[in-house]
């Protein structure tokens, strides 16, 4: 039987043409990016073409891109730098982050460098931003609000903008986890009040191991990891020169499909939404699963009955490939700290499906079949 794949959220498939642009790379063209003569400059070029790439995409100057391993070491970089170098001493963050956010956070409020402060979240799994306001409000020390744009659990979408505002309103920071969106949505970061987006190339057709971080040009912070002048003396390291040629090329092609694949792929999940509801009694989605949220994300959960239990694991037998909750906490069974925070039913179990322009509507068919059988 043909493996279902239904968790894009975690990582997607590499596309052929990215695969392609990466080649020459893994292959004749592995000058060193640091190196004078031609072998090196021809990496050189290919690091900073395509920064220009991802910089006119997302509508930010080259300067302000840097490439990373992926979305955790951003998210560690802008997070430290806040504290260490911007002088916050107030952190604003919420309990539905990913733990590269969540972990970061409490690492610097535990060492005693930052106070930390959690918002509220309602009942649908949105940030209460009138509690955020009231927070940024009554705080007098130098404060970073560090909200993720999209849920990767349950999907809801932050309003970045009037986030973005509040901070300005109150002189805080913002550092936006932006991963399950880079590559998902367009961004305009002229325009946009934010201090720091992530983005992790694997989310979006792309490969695993590099990231980005945006860093606005009016932000000025020492490197995360030291040792070497590159990426501007941002970040030490021989550059990932395929990863970030392969970021690029994906970013590329997904920003000009975005129309046609965006729309296709809601298409998928709310078919599924439909037919989940048509077949299976008792069943219950998160967040705001039709509202401000991802079209590529669906958490359902289900009646909790002996057989549900081994919902996961039955899937797998049957070649489906979900998560329960975050493909980052899959095996160790703690559950879903996201879950956990705007659902905490002991009789559901959670599901994540998350879909890609791959995926069809035969396949939900099918999984909603499997399912059926299994509860």
């Amino acid at each position: 039987m043909e493996r279902i794949y239904f968790d894009n959220a975690a990582t997607t498939t590499l596309d052929p043409l990215v695969l392609e642009a990466m080649m020459p790379y893994l292959t004749e063209k592995f000058g060193n990016p640091s190196s004078i003569y031609s072998y090196g400059r021809e990496s050189r070029l290919a690091i900073e073409n395509a920064r220009k790439s991802v910089a006119r995409i997302l509508n930010a100057h080259p300067a302000e891109i840097f490439f990373t391993s992926g979305g955790t070491e951003s998210t560690n970089t802008a997070l430290t730098a806040a504290v260490r170098d911007l002088g916050c001493t107030h952190i604003i963050s919420s309990p539905l982050e990913h733990h590269a956010t969540l972990h970061t956070v409490e690492h610097l409020h535990k060492r005693g460098e930052a106070a930390l402060s959690w918002v509220e979240i309602l009942p649908n799994g949105h940030v209460d931003l009138e509690d955020l306001e009231h927070k940024l409000a009554s705080s007098s020390e130098r404060t970073i609000v560090s909200l993720m744009h999209a849920n990767n659990e349950i999907g809801n979408m932050l309003d970045i903008h009037a986030v973005g505002e509040l901070c300005k309103l109150y002189g805080a920071y913002f550092h936006s986890d932006t991963v399950q969106t880079v590559g998902h949505f367009p961004f305009d970061l002229r325009n946009t009040p934010v201090h720091f987006i992530t983005g992790a190339g694997h989310k979006f057709h792309g490969p695993k191991g590099v990231g980005l971080l945006y860093i606005n040009e009016n932000v000025k912070i020492s490197p995360f990891i030291h040792g070497g002048s590159q990426e501007r003396n941002m970040r030490a390291g021989t550059e990932n020169l395929y990863g970030i040629v392969g970021f690029a090329k994906a970013l590329e092609l997904a920003t000009a499909a975005f129309e046609d694949e965006s729309a296709y792929i809601k298409g998928v999940k709310v078919y599924m939404m439909e037919q989940l509801k048509k077949h299976i009694k008792g069943i219950s989605f998160n967040g705001d699963a039709l509202g401000r949220t991802l079209y590529t994300v669906l958490s359902v959960s289900f009646p909790k009955t002996e057989k549900s239990e081994m919902l996961l694991f039955n899937l797998d037998i049957n070649h489906i490939c979900a998560s329960g909750g975050s493909a980052c906490t899959s095996g160790a069974e703690q559950g879903s700290h996201v879950i956990r925070a705007i659902n905490n039913n002991p009789n559901q179990v959670t599901v994540r499906f998350s879909f890609s322009k791959h995926n069809t509507k035969e396949e939900v068919d099918i999984v909603v079949d499997k399912l059926r059988d299994m509860i």
